[in-house]
């Protein structure tokens, strides 16, 4: 079976609430993704943000110089979040609807990797590719 263990790539990156937003962009377009976890101080998931919340706020706010935006005050509260043991298949499925494109991988309460729509697709792809193959 196809777990999201094995095609997520381990969290080095994260936000925290009162960070601002100028610092929490410059780390997320730092990874690379289009979203990154917010954590509080004991590492538990509080939120996600990604690059989509953050335009309306980047509108206004570079229009009247306005910095006092915090990560809290965009992150999305309730973020959907999956499991090392999970499916990938399932994950698929769950993303063929308006999801959000990465997801944290949540072990035992703790935020350990993210998943995303790319790394699901090429997981499918290679077990597609394996299929032909016999």
């Amino acid at each position: 079976m196809l777990q999201v263990r094995d095609h997520m790539q381990r969290l080095t990156q994260a936000l925290t609430p009162g960070m601002g937003l100028a610092e929490a962009l410059d780390r997320l377009h730092g990874t690379g993704l289009s979203g990154l976890p917010v954590l509080d101080a004991q590492r538990q998931l509080v939120g996600f943000l990604s690059e989509q919340d953050c335009i309306p706020s980047l509108l206004s706010g570079s229009y009247y110089c306005d910095t006092r935006t915090r990560v809290e005050d965009l992150m999305n509260r309730n973020p959907l979040s999956v499991g090392p043991d999970d499916s990938i298949l399932d994950l698929a499925r769950q993303m063929t609807g308006a999801r959000p494109k990465i997801y944290p991988v949540l072990q035992q309460g703790k935020v350990t990797g993210l998943i995303s729509r790319r790394q699901v697709m090429a997981a499918l792809n290679q077990q597609m590719k394996q299929c032909q193959a016999t």
